[in-house]
């Protein structure tokens, strides 16, 4: 083994991923589509360790609580078991996104560490076969393993993993509502959606036509037909989790006030689509000339950043490690 950095980058769903057919191999109901962006990255150090006897986990310099730490072991030993080795590591992660707010800080870590952990156990893993094996850790994150658009397959282990597709050059203002954790995980949030709301089985079977039909407008390059089908999406989205027993909410009042202004700037003759993943914060999408003037017209509505299409995850050179920055991690 040897120690390795990778980094990867969260990524928004422009057809959302919401419910598993199967939790233990994390098999979405339906498929997806999302963009990875250019910011708010995750940085993984991974770390031989063999003078422990368990694994541990810093997150942006603390260690991590039981919770966190189990899914990182529970993923480890997935990456141990194709490496034919039970050699315990030290992980060090730095987020640049909020944990837990509905930015997908579960989609770049998981990519992140995913990426060095193959690595550092030296599998040699093509894109396929790593999106596959970050998928074990987060649905979402078998997508930050492919650049700018990618498609996630739903189907059985082998065929469920992300590729890329062709789609125009767009751009996402990022409007942050609240940075705090969510009250409810998407885990949690999933489950309660699937055990109890009366439209969930509707959900599935609309959104693999939502797929069909969002991969036919990224491929003709048809931004409007993207941005609407992409908001529907998301407002379709939002209502299932709100039919849930009891019911979940992650919008705020200033996360609808963010689709009302974006609304009304089409009506005004500004093209622009809102969405929003499990959380309060919206993205909003945007042809790359108009971002600027979008941002402006919703200044004041929460903290705001124009990101666009990114990388997919990748190691560092060598040197690059994120810096043990608690005392004690062992």
């Amino acid at each position: 083994m040897r120690t390795t950095t990778a980094r990867a980058y969260p990524n928004i769903a422009l057809i959302k991923y919401w419910g598993k057919r199967d939790e233990s191999r994390i098999l979405p109901a339906a498929g997806s589509l999302s963009v990875t962006l250019d910011a708010f990255e995750t940085t993984t150090t991974v770390v031989p360790n063999p003078a422990g006897d368990a694994d541990s986990l810093e997150l942006d310099g603390q260690p991590a609580d039981e919770e966190q730490t189990r899914r990182t072991t529970a993923f480890l030993d997935h990456v141990r078991s194709l490496a034919g080795s039970e050699q315990p590591v030290i992980v060090r992660s730095r987020n640049s996104v909020p944990t837990g707010a509905g930015l997908a800080s579960s989609a770049s870590g998981f990519a992140a560490l995913a990426t060095a952990a193959a690595a550092a156990f030296e599998l040699d893993l093509d894109t396929r076969a790593l999106s596959r094996l970050a998928r074990l850790g987060s649905g979402s994150a078998c997508r930050s393993v492919v650049p700018r658009v990618a498609v996630w397959h739903a189907g059985d282990d082998q065929a469920s993993y992300a590729e890329p597709v062709d789609a125009p050059d767009m751009r996402m203002v990022v409007v942050t509502v609240d940075r705090g954790r969510k009250p409810v995980s998407s885990r949690a949030a999933m489950r309660l959606t699937a055990a109890t709301s009366p439209f969930y089985d509707a959900w599935v079977s609309s959104t693999e036509d939502s797929l069909a039909a969002m991969i036919d407008a990224c491929r003709d390059g048809d931004f409007t037909r993207i941005g609407e089908i992409t908001e529907s999406h998301a407002l379709r989205m939002h209502a299932l989790i709100q039919s849930t027993t009891p019911p979940i909410r992650f919008l705020r009042p200033q996360s609808v006030a963010i689709f009302d202004a974006v609304e009304k700037l089409r009506e005004n003759g500004l093209e622009a689509y809102s969405t929003a993943d499990a959380g309060p914060n919206v993205i909003v999408l945007v042809r790359p000339e108009n971002a600027e003037a979008v941002a402006a017209a919703l200044d004041g509505l929460g903290e705001l950043r124009i990101v666009g299409p990114g990388p997919g995850a990748h190691p560092l050179p060598e040197g690059s490690e994120v810096p043990a920055a608690t005392e004690g991690i062992s």
